[in-house]
C-alpha cells in the first residue's frame, strides 16, 4: 500500500499548480481527476489532442499516478467511444485504474449493470480496470448493492469511500463482503452529522480500514480525497492525514 492524494484536494487550481503543492506537502503520488465539471482538466481538451493531453498528464513532476478519475458529459454510444480513447490514453501513461461514478438512485438496477459491463469490457480491451465510486445519492451508497453490481459485473471494481458509509443511510452496515472488490480508496475523516470534519474530529477508523485491506491483499493506493474547508488549513489537513496513513502502512 502506498499514500496518494486527488487533485481535487485542489478544486480551483489548474492542473500543474495542483500537482506542484501536493508534491511540496511530500506526496509522492496522485490521482488526477478528468471531469468535464473540473476546473483544470476536463475529458473534452484531452480528446480534442490525444497527443497534447498524454504530455499533460505525464508531466506530474516525478510524481507517479495512481489512477484517474473519469466524469464524462457525452451519452449514448459517444460516452463509450470517449471512455475507450480515455482508456488507450490511460494504456499510453501506463495507468490502470480508472475510477467512474456510480448511476444516481432511481436508476434500473439492470440498466446500471449494462452501462459497467459496457465499461469493463472496453477497458480490459486496452489492459484497464474499472472501479464504481461509493457516493452519497447513488446506488453505491448501499454496501448490499454495491456487492450485487460487483457479483453481476465480472471483472469491476470499487473506489471504496468510508465517509459514505458514515455519513449516508448505510451507516452501521458492514463492509467486509465488499472489501475483496476495492481497487483504490478515497479518504478524509467524517462523522455521522458531517462529511468531511478536521483529521482526528470523525469516526473514521485507518487503522481498522488498513488492517481489513491487508487481509485482502490490498497492495494500491489510501487516496486522499479531500475539499477545502474555510475554517481548516487545507495544508496542515493534509498533510496530518499523509503521515497518520504512513505510519499505518
Amino acid at each position: 500500500m502506498f499514500v496518494a492524494a486527488s487533485t481535487e484536494c485542489w478544486p480551483a487550481d489548474d492542473l500543474q499548480t495542483s500537482i506542484e503543492t501536493l508534491q511540496d506537502l511530500d506526496f509522492s503520488a496522485i490521482e488526477i481527476a478528468i471531469h468535464e465539471s473540473g476546473a483544470h482538466t476536463r475529458p473534452s481538451e484531452i480528446l480534442a489532442d490525444p497527443d497534447r493531453g498524454i504530455q499533460l498528464l505525464r508531466y506530474t513532476h516525478r510524481l507517479d499516478i495512481s489512477g484517474y478519475s473519469i466524469e464524462l458529459d457525452s451519452t449514448g454510444d459517444q460516452h463509450y467511444d470517449d471512455f475507450h480513447d480515455l482508456c488507450r490514453i490511460a494504456k499510453a501513461t501506463k495507468v490502470v485504474n480508472l475510477t467512474v461514478p456510480s448511476a444516481e438512485l432511481g436508476t434500473p438496477f439492470n440498466e446500471e449493470v449494462e452501462h459497467l459491463q459496457r465499461l469493463v469490457s472496453i477497458a480490459e480491451t486496452e489492459g484497464v480496470r474499472v472501479a464504481v465510486r461509493s457516493q452519497l445519492g447513488c446506488l453505491s451508497e448501499d454496501p448490499d448493492t454495491l456487492m450485487v453490481l460487483c457479483n453481476n459485473v465480472d471483472g469491476l471494481g470499487i473506489t471504496l469511500d468510508p465517509s459514505v458509509y458514515i455519513a449516508g443511510p448505510a451507516k452501521g452496515k458492514s463492509l467486509d463482503k465488499i472489501l475483496k472488490f476495492v481497487i483504490n480508496t478515497h479518504l478524509r475523516d467524517t462523522r455521522p452529522d458531517a462529511f468531511q470534519v478536521s483529521v482526528g474530529q470523525g469516526e473514521i477508523d485507518y487503522g481498522k480500514l488498513v488492517t481489513q485491506l491487508e487481509r485482502e491483499k490490498y497492495d494500491r493506493a489510501l487516496t486522499i480525497h479531500m475539499a477545502p474547508q474555510e475554517d481548516l488549513d487545507h495544508r496542515v489537513e493534509l498533510r496530518k492525514l499523509r503521515r497518520l496513513l504512513e505510519t499505518l502502512i
